[in-house]
């Protein structure tokens, strides 16, 4: 006992000291402390700028949904309601907290769940700049493998809603996590839009290195070659990652040191961590210009419990500036900008791109360029779906209920999410992403017959809410399953063919339906009959077909159609024409593709127009491109091959769902005999050519087209080996391209890249393969002194020139192992019939030209948007007679003597919930890329709305949340002066009186139109 007296005045005697130790410093003894939280900018202190802030993935290990409600946590604790809703608690508390929120797509799910009452204090949350909307789109998009169209689209979708509910406009771009950064999204999707800053974690391990050493991780980034410093935007390289300093972590469920300052209590810290704080501070400065950095104090799905960080960034703030060493404040993307503003430093100057980035010296993240290549194509199809559907909404007015395109809308603005469109997601994830594209695409079915039909009774509005005419579309014509064209004709009636053309000029192409009989006649809406082809379905088209439509629609048919049937249409802008397929009691003007002996010859030549291929008959394989036009004449070599995936057994580091790591052996050529068919026809030439048993191709070169169009079936890719394989196409050509290749960013600027080189700093080459791939949206191009081989893409992609003369694309992969970047899944797509399984077989195009040198980009620009835009095909059955007297079988909604420039796209035309038209128009050239085309183009609104009068015309940002004339630009300094250059080609205001909108190179203008 009496040891216990002796301890007891051991404590009295400690205690003691604690409390005169904080009367003497002031600390606190557990009573209540208001914390002084309200810092502002200290001239001449280090300034360190606290960034709230949760990143929440619009779907990844989990669907867009379970993140949204926090259900199915055993893959990941993460719930996107709790966040919002302890966030907007949390600020309440104290009107200097501030945080910033990205992805609309969750936040509308929250808002509208809201009560009045809730809104009204979340709305003077933003009005007090606490709550601060930042990029502002549905998603964060990915910059690699999304088409400008839908980024703008996109963007617009979550802009709208902030400006809608709360008046605001976003300032600042915040694309912290995608995997490399596009200059498409520096200028248009930054600059553009209204944007003073660009703020992201994500570049090259190396460049990184090279950026803190010399202090330019924040840079002037000027993207474009065709606007340059008109466009520029203040872009800031995070040091690390999206996440705070190490320490800094304080997530509910993290083991983190809180600040203890409640000297009653044990491990009492407050020095330790104000010192961490300084030490952390200082360190990231020394890599940082001005007195000014920036801590982004979140990560993936932060702030579940949002008092856990906001306790802790209170007393910081109020503890490190008492220390006053530097200076801590809340703040955001836009006050930090303001600040790095403010101290008028000179930045360096940044011009090209962030691609490809490196997390380190095996980990290129060029796969995901390619990964889930079906998903792609999806999404890419759908998206000029999408764009055609809005149009046919808005020309025959848009309803105020039923079905609408919204949804497809919504669905697209998810997937172009940084871990949906990359093919990056689970696989569970990427099943409920294409389920919501389903959905969509199906609700903007019924939009698109409702309209044709109203179209073609020449009916609107109010006129046309009963759809007299039954059309059905075909969205597996691909795979050759169109019920409407295989069933019979019946006596008397025709099978109804309505094209549209979503595009502002007239187009000619051929169209190209099953069908199972050969003696049908085709005429064209003057009545006249018009040529057809018949080509055989071959029988690689008739098994997929068989177990795609078990997969995807839980049956199978009967029967396949016996053939393609062929003939060519010509459709006016933004408008319509009808074709009658029929049984034909005589010949007429159809003939069947006759298969060629190719035993004869040496050499086999093929194409019915002015493209001329030719083949070797003894190896099967292309051996030469000629176009009698032109003269341009190239030898030429085609070739499938596979690169060896690395499992990680060399090193840890795999090839996976992100990273493309080949294991370090050649490419495996996958033969080099192949078994050759020739088709020739009237209007298309085929060569049909069996690779191996999983690699089948199809080259049409049609009568009227200097292109070739390769359709190619790739899979299932075999696995029994052991070896994970990226399957490549690879083009070999006698030209000395002087190691250089161009490709599309986003589908707009084409960007020279150099083999082994980057342009603003010194490159390690450790992976010479994965370290050469670039993104592809639109295309890549070579060339030499005389010509250029230029090959556009129908999806996303990845590819590369690896050997001067050679141009290839990775079209499919297929992994065995996962490489550790979170997903935690290897990349291995199958599909199941039953108890039947197999890996995923996906068909596709690409487009292959050869040009005389400078001659290439009329066709890249003008076949690229075809390409985007194909013509959206309607079917049903009616008596030609019966059609021809009740309905229009041929207009252009515009004046029927006008079309677009061919240098100009309608890239949106859509009416908007208050009726209001919203209209973009895009010009597709760049500044000095064509002689005729990369100049000044003019459109005449009055001509493209006839019969409708313009009342109002508002020229707005890109996402058409303010006036164009409001936007403010902020004037950087760029070390050495940047250079003088002259001013880009745009063009002038628009008279209320002519309507007529000017368009210079690459200048994408947008409007609000009232009528």
């Amino acid at each position: 006992m009496g040891n216990l007296d002796g301890l007891s005045l051991v404590f009295q005697s400690l205690l003691f000291g604690v409390v005169l130790g904080f009367l003497c410093n002031g600390v606190v003894n557990g009573g209540y402390v208001k914390y002084e939280t309200g810092s502002g900018v200290v001239e001449g202190k280090l300034n360190v700028h606290l960034v709230p802030h949760s990143h929440d993935d619009v779907g990844w290990l989990k669907t867009v949904d379970q993140y949204y409600v926090g259900s199915n946590n055993s893959i990941q604790g993460a719930c996107v309601e709790n966040v919002l809703d302890s966030v907007v608690e949390s600020l309440r508390r104290d009107p200097n907290r501030k945080f910033i929120y990205v992805e609309m797509a969750f936040f509308q799910r929250w808002w509208n769940e809201q009560s009045s009452e809730k809104q009204e204090q979340v709305k003077k949350l933003v009005d007090a700049g606490q709550l601060e909307f930042v990029n502002g789109g549905w998603c964060m998009h990915d910059e690699a493998t999304c088409h400008y169209i839908d980024m703008i689209d996109q963007t617009t979708l979550g802009h709208y809603y902030i400006k809608d509910q709360f008046n605001k406009v976003p300032r600042a771009g915040w694309q912290i996590d995608p995997f490399g950064h596009s200059a498409v999204q520096a200028y248009l999707l930054g600059a553009e839009l209204g944007f003073e800053s660009l703020h992201f974690a994500r570049i090259d391990f190396q460049d990184r290195a090279q950026r803190k050493g010399d202090k330019s991780l924040e840079v002037i980034w000027r993207g474009s070659k065709t606007f340059g410093s008109s466009s520029q935007i203040f872009t800031n390289a995070f040091p690390v990652h999206y996440s705070p300093p190490t320490g800094f972590h304080f997530e509910v469920d993290d083991d983190f040191v809180p600040v203890q300052d409640n000297s009653n209590l044990f491990d009492y810290n407050v020095e330790s961590r104000v010192q961490d704080f300084v030490n952390a501070a200082i360190t990231q400065a020394n890599v940082t210009r001005t007195n000014h950095i920036m801590w982004t104090m979140g990560d993936d799905f932060e702030y579940q419990y949002a008092e856990s960080w906001f306790k802790q960034m209170d007393k910081l703030i109020h503890y490190v500036n008492k220390d006053g060493r530097v200076n801590a404040l809340y703040s955001t993307p836009s006050l930090y900008t303001d600040a790095k503003h403010a101290a008028n430093e000179a930045w360096p100057l940044k011009t090209d791109d962030y691609f490809p980035y490196a997390d380190s010296k095996n980990a290129y993240w060029t796969g995901f360029f390619t990964s889930r290549p079906g998903l792609k194509r999806y999404v890419r199809l759908l998206s000029g779906y999408y764009l055609a559907a809005r149009q046919l909404e808005f020309l025959v007015g848009k309803r105020s209920t039923g079905p609408n395109t919204f949804g497809l809308g919504d669905a697209l603005g998810i997937l172009q999410h940084h871990d949906a469109v990359t093919g990056t997601a689970k696989q569970h994830t990427t099943d409920d992403y294409a389920k919501r594209l389903a959905i969509g695409s199906s609700e903007a079915e019924v939009v698109v017959n409702s309209a044709l039909s109203c179209l073609a009774k020449n009916k609107q509005g109010d006129q046309c809410k009963e759809q007299e005419l039954e059309f059905s579309q075909c969205q597996l014509l691909n795979i050759s399953f169109c019920p409407p064209t295989e069933e019979n004709i019946s006596e008397g009636k025709s099978l109804v063919v309505v094209a549209y053309n979503s595009l502002g000029w007239n187009r000619t192409d051929i169209v190209r339906i099953p069908v199972n009989e050969a003696n049908l006649v085709v005429q064209d809406s003057s009545g006249n009959t018009i040529e057809a082809q018949y080509v055989s379905l071959d029988n690689v088209t008739i098994n997929l077909r068989n177990f795609y439509t078990k997969a995807y629609l839980g049956f199978s048919p009967k029967q396949a159609p016996k053939y393609w049937l062929h003939f060519q249409v010509s459709v006016p802008p933004l408008g319509w024409n009808t074709y009658f397929v029929s049984n034909g009691a005589s010949r007429g003007k159809r003939r069947r593709g006759f298969v060629m002996d190719s035993s004869q010859n040496e050499t086999i030549e093929v194409g019915p127009g002015n493209l001329k291929m030719s083949f070797s008959s003894s190896s099967g394989q292309l051996r030469r491109i000629y176009n009698s036009k032109t003269g341009v004449d190239v030898p030429i070599q085609q070739s499938y091959l596979w690169y060896g995936s690395s499992k990680g057994d060399i090193d840890a580091q795999a090839s996976g769902a992100y990273i493309f790591r080949p294991n370090g052996a050649p490419p495996t050529i996958v033969s080099r005999t192949v078994p050759l068919k020739v088709i020739h026809g009237a209007l298309v030439d085929e060569i049909h050519q069996q690779f191996n048993s999983w690699i089948y191709q199809v080259t049409r070169l049609y009568k009227d087209k200097d292109y070739a169009e390769v359709e190619y079936t790739i899979g299932p890719i075999p696995t029994e080996d052991g070896v994970g394989k990226e399957v490549i196409t690879r083009f070999t050509a006698n030209m000395a391209t002087d190691k250089a290749f161009y490709t599309d960013s986003n589908a707009r600027d084409f960007l020279k890249r150099v083999r082994d080189y980057r342009e603003d700093w010194n490159l390690t080459v450790n992976q010479p393969v994965a370290g050469n791939y670039y993104p592809l949206n639109l295309g890549i191009f070579t060339k030499d002194q005389k010509s250029e081989l230029s090959v556009l893409v129908d999806r996303a992609t990845g590819g590369s020139s690896i050997a001067d003369g050679q141009v290839e694309l990775v079209l499919h992969r297929r992994l065995l192992v996962d490489d550790s970047r979170g997903v935690g899944e290897a990349l291995d797509e199958t599909v199941c019939v039953e108890d039947k399984c197999e890996g995923l077989t996906v068909r596709g195009n690409y487009y292959v030209r050869i040009d005389p040198l400078g001659s290439g980009a009329r066709w890249r620009r003008t076949t690229g948007q075809e390409v985007y835009s194909p013509l959206l095909l309607a079917f049903t059955h009616e008596k030609v007679e019966n059609w021809k007297s009740s309905y229009v079988t041929k207009a252009s909604t515009i004046d029927p003597n006008y079309s677009l420039p061919l240098n100009v796209a309608l890239i949106t035309l859509q009416e908007l919930d208050d009726g209001s038209v919203l209209l973009r128009l895009a010009h597709l050239y760049e500044a000095n890329e064509d002689p005729e085309y990369s100049t000044l183009a003019k459109v005449e609104l009055k001509k493209m709305f006839v019969g409708k009068t313009i009342k109002e015309v508002s020229e707005t940002s890109l996402s058409a949340n303010q006036e164009k004339s409001k936007i403010k630009k902020l004037e950087w300094k760029v070390e050495g002066g940047g250079g003088e250059e002259p001013a880009p080609l745009k063009g002038g205001l628009v008279s209320n009186s002519s309507l007529v909108v000017e368009l210079g190179p690459l200048e994408i203008r947008t409007f609000l139109l009232k009528f």
